[in-house]
């Protein structure tokens, strides 16, 4: 699949920057190429090569079944667990609130 210059567009649009036109090519060039690249690392054969430098196994944390004797991971504890502010008090000095929400100037202009 080749990335083309509307695809690059597209997407600068939706992330609300502005390339120019040597900024868009580039950018398709840069892409293309990066994904030909991926496409040939997935013609490989890897299936006879073990995986190497692995962490998984090593972190797993402690109680699982893929956990070695070097997990150094601490089992899950939920500390200092407490109530959530109140809505009321969380908007009593907010600059302006609907009662529900805070109200805020909109920044992104379109």
């Amino acid at each position: 699949m080749k990335v083309t210059e509307d695809d690059v567009r597209y997407v600068a649009a939706l992330a609300n920057l502005e390339l120019t036109d040597d900024e868009n090519r580039r950018m398709v060039e840069d892409l293309n190429s990066i994904l030909d690249y991926v496409d040939r690392l997935n013609k490989l054969d890897t299936s006879g090569i073990s995986p190497g430098g692995q962490v998984a196994e090593r972190f797993a944390g402690p109680g699982s079944e893929r956990a070695g004797p070097t997990s150094e991971l601490r089992e899950d504890q939920l500390y200092g667990l407490r109530p959530s502010l109140p809505q009321t008090d969380a908007l009593v000095n907010a600059p302006k609130s609907d009662g529900t929400f805070f109200l805020v100037p909109k920044v992104i202009e379109r």
